[in-house]
């Protein structure tokens, strides 16, 4: 019987051979016709302004990148995420934070142009620099980790209907003599990206909470809400994947994090004497459109 490794192996060998991508590292050269059928095989994601970075609703809502501190990272196997209810996140591979979020969303922001499927080409220096962080060799082997860590990390990811199982990243390559990388997404993760099932985060509020784990997780959930609806203290310690044991502590937390958001968005926000955390805040164009649409107000 085969392992869910082999099972694995099989499915991404399969998409490799759907994309044109070559199973071994030997040089290829494609023929006039096979390039323009593979350049029709190329999918691309939904299309949202520089100023903003899409994410599947699904990541946003879960501990999948968790509001942790940075340190020594375990290394988790088939481990179900956190999430909220009618979602199931397996993952394998390195724990992940706030940082490689960073790092995952820029790499989608930057296949939303070129198509996921294809190879994406960048300096460290402009990558480095579009998140936020300054060019040089501690912050470089840092991004350079992040990468393996997205590389070695695989998930399985079902929202109704739909499932995505495959690496957050499919590969990453390294010019030796220009010093550029190149990157390719997984053209099956175009099925986290329903109508309904991604969000636009404002990128310079989120930038602007570097460093501060806990206040993105709740930027990047909060934002997945048109009208968020009131959640207990102790739900959103799970959902945030956080390491404070003491549900005091993390309260404590919890209030530094929502009085930063509100400082930075506007977002007001209150816990009531049944510890549910209430969040008022003011939808954008497109989850005004969504609740129009629906007719209800919850998003």
């Amino acid at each position: 019987m085969a392992t869910p490794a082999d099972m694995l192996a099989r499915l991404m060998a399969e998409q490799m051979q759907k994309t044109g991508t070559p199973t071994n590292d030997a040089e290829t050269t494609t023929a006039p016709e096979q390039q323009s059928k593979q350049s029709a095989e190329i999918i691309q994601l939904p299309v949202w302004p520089d100023s903003v970075r899409g994410l599947p609703n699904t990541v946003l809502r879960s501990a999948l990148f968790g509001a942790i501190k940075r340190g020594p990272r375990n290394f988790q196997q088939g481990r179900e995420v956190a999430t909220i209810q009618g979602v199931k996140i397996l993952f394998t591979g390195p724990q992940l934070d706030q940082a490689d979020l960073d790092v995952w969303m820029q790499c989608l922001h930057l296949a939303r142009t070129e198509g996921v499927g294809c190879r994406i080409e960048f300096s460290f220096h402009g990558f480095l620099k579009s998140i936020g962080r300054a060019n040089g060799g501690k912050n470089s082997e840092w991004l350079l980790n992040a990468f393996r860590r997205l590389t070695a990390s695989v998930v399985e990811i079902t929202d109704g209907k739909n499932t995505y199982l495959g690496p957050l990243i499919h590969h990453a390559k390294r010019n030796e003599e220009t010093g550029h990388y190149a990157i390719e997404i997984n053209p099956a993760i175009n099925a986290l990206f329903s109508d309904t099932g991604w969000t636009q985060v404002e990128f310079d509020q989120r930038m602007a909470l570097k460093r501060q784990p806990l206040a993105q997780w709740l930027h990047g959930f909060y934002s997945t809400h048109a009208k968020p609806y009131p959640m207990k203290v102790s739900t959103l310690h799970e959902l945030c994947g956080s390491e404070t044991q003491q549900m005091k502590h993390f309260r404590s937390e919890l209030k530094k994090a929502l009085t930063k958001l509100n400082e930075l968005s506007g977002w007001e926000w209150q816990i009531d004497s049944k510890d549910l955390v209430h969040i008022k805040k003011t939808p954008s164009a497109s989850q005004q459109r969504h609740l129009i649409k629906k007719g209800k107000g919850t998003a």
